[in-house]
C-alpha cells in the first residue's frame, strides 16, 4: 500500500496552485527519468473476430500525466481495460510495475464518466467512499482519517452526509474521485470523467484532478474527446486511430505548470500543440 494520503494543514485551499518540476525557464521538465508503471508491448486486442487494437506500444511512467485522444470507436475504453485488468489483451504484453496483468490492482482506481450509475444512491457520500475501504478490507478503526482527508481533498467534507441525489454533476463526480483516492491509488485510470459535464464545471475539476495529483503524486491515464482538455491536463498525449485502434502520435507538452486556464491555453506552446492536432484529425478523417 502507498503511503497515506495526507493534507498541509496550512495549505488547504483546493485552488491553490500546487508547483510541479520544472526547470529554469518554467518549462515543465519531463518525467522520462521515473521507472515505467504501465508499459505496453505490442497489445492487441481482438473481440468477437473483430480487431479493436493492434500492436499498440507505450510507456506511462510514474507521476505522469499521460492523456489520450482519438475518434469514437477507436479502443480508447479498451485500451483503459486492458490496463485496468478487466480484460486481456489477445497478443502482446500490458505489464504493470514490471509484471503481466493479469488481474485488477487494489492501488490502481478507476473513475469512469457515468458517475450516476458508479455511485449507490441509498449510500451517503461518506458511505460511498467507505465501499471503496470495505473492498479493500481496510480496518474501520481507519475509516474515519482515511474518508476525512479524501473529502478535504476534493471539496466535499460539508457534504459528508448527503445522498448523491443531493448532489450536483460536479459534485456527484468529485465524489466518485474521492472514493478513488481512498484506495490510496498509485495510478489513476480516466475514462472521459468530464464529458457529461457542463463547460465551467468541466474546467473547475480539471483544475481539481491537476491538483490532487501534484498533492499526492500519482500517475493518471486520462481518456478524453476533446483536444484542449487532453492538452490542458497532460504530460503527454497519445493519438489513436480506428479500425483497428492504433497510435498514429505522441506529442510531449511543454507547457509550465501549475497549469492556468487563462494563461496556459494562450500560451504559445498550447496553440501549436492544438493546430497540430486539429490538423492531425482532420488528416486521419
Amino acid at each position: 500500500m502507498t503511503a497515506p494520503l495526507t493534507l498541509d494543514s496550512a495549505n488547504t485551499t483546493r485552488s491553490a496552485p500546487v508547483e510541479a518540476p520544472a526547470n529554469a525557464d518554467g518549462v515543465h521538465t519531463p518525467l522520462g527519468t521515473e521507472p515505467a508503471l504501465f508499459e505496453l508491448r505490442q497489445a492487441t486486442l481482438t473481440l468477437a473476430g473483430r480487431p479493436i487494437l493492434e500492436k499498440i506500444d507505450f510507456v506511462v511512467r510514474r507521476k505522469e500525466f499521460v492523456s489520450v485522444v482519438g475518434s469514437s470507436g477507436c479502443g480508447k475504453t479498451s485500451l483503459l481495460r486492458l490496463m485496468a485488468g478487466l480484460a486481456r489483451q489477445t497478443a502482446g504484453e500490458v505489464l504493470y510495475d514490471g509484471k503481466p496483468i493479469t488481474r485488477s490492482h487494489q492501488d490502481v482506481a478507476i473513475v469512469f464518466q457515468d458517475y450516476g450509475k458508479a455511485l449507490l444512491p441509498w449510500r451517503t457520500v461518506t458511505g460511498n467512499v467507505a465501499l471503496a475501504l470495505e473492498a479493500m478490507r481496510v480496518p474501520k478503526s481507519e475509516y474515519r482519517d482515511r474518508i476525512g482527508c479524501v473529502l478535504e481533498l476534493v471539496g466535499l467534507a460539508q457534504h459528508a452526509d448527503k445522498y448523491p441525489g443531493q448532489l450536483s454533476g460536479g459534485m456527484q463526480q468529485r465524489l466518485q474521485i474521492a472514493r478513488a483516492l481512498a484506495q490510496e491509488p498509485k495510478a489513476i485510470l480516466m475514462d472521459e470523467p468530464f464529458g457529461a459535464l457542463d463547460a465551467m464545471t468541466r474546467q473547475s475539476l480539471q483544475d481539481e484532478i491537476l491538483t490532487i495529483v501534484a498533492r499526492t503524486g500519482a500517475t493518471v491515464f486520462f481518456v478524453t474527446h476533446d483536444l484542449e482538455e487532453a492538452i490542458y491536463l497532460g504530460d503527454r498525449v497519445i493519438v489513436l486511430r480506428p479500425n483497428p485502434g492504433r497510435i498514429v502520435r505522441t506529442f510531449d507538452v511543454n507547457l509550465s505548470r501549475p497549469r492556468d486556464q487563462l494563461r496556459s491555453r494562450e500560451d504559445g506552446e498550447f496553440t501549436r500543440l492544438r493546430h497540430e492536432l486539429h490538423t492531425l484529425f482532420k488528416e486521419l478523417h
